[in-house]
């Protein structure tokens, strides 16, 4: 378990750069969004590749740091149900929903994903939009976001099964109760 728990605290880190790193893209894109809008009102020009470079940007953000979200425990989950459950419960259920549903939807993803980008990419497709841009760089995000997140989801079950076994300590914390609702232990 010592060197699953260094597996998992490796992906978490390269996870954490790779989310910080999104941070930028975001400013990127409302950099992008508003040279575009005030170009647009400005003199009245307007461009598909500043447009779709916007969607580039935000697509990238969403998928690449999807993990990122994953990995600092801000995914949605129903509250109302998990914070009147016990720690160990909430636990249990994040190994099976990891197992069963979170990992195997990321591997059809994976799966389906990478030819769409090949075809794409081998093609070399580009918008059907006047002055768009290349289009498989934005299919490529699909494959190796799901990827990345696929990792994480191995880094959160990783982290998990040692609470569980009582190996470390909650890295999310025992969140029971952040709405105001005692655990049912």
């Amino acid at each position: 378990m010592p060197a699953m728990l260094a597996f998992s605290r490796m992906i978490d880190a390269i996870n954490e750069r790779l989310g910080k790193a999104m941070g930028w893209l975001i400013l990127a894109a409302v950099i992008v969004s508003s040279v575009n809008a005030l170009v647009r009102f400005s003199i009245n020009r307007s461009s598909n590749s500043w447009l779709e470079l916007q969607w580039y940007l935000f697509g990238a953000v969403v998928l690449l740091g999807a993990a990122y979200t994953f990995k600092a425990n801000e995914h949605i989950r129903i509250d109302i149900l998990s914070s009147r459950l016990s720690q160990r419960t909430r636990n249990w259920i994040d190994v099976v929903g990891h197992v069963l549903f979170l990992m195997p939807l990321c591997l059809i993803i994976i799966w389906l994903g990478w030819p769409f980008f090949l075809r794409s990419f081998a093609q070399g497709e580009v918008s059907s939009s006047a002055g768009g841009l290349i289009v498989w760089p934005a299919k490529l995000l699909v494959p190796l976001g799901f990827t990345i997140l696929f990792v994480q989801s191995i880094s959160e079950l990783i982290k998990r099964i040692a609470v569980i076994k009582g190996l470390i300590a909650d890295p999310h914390g025992d969140t029971a109760g952040a709405h105001g609702a005692p655990a049912i232990e």
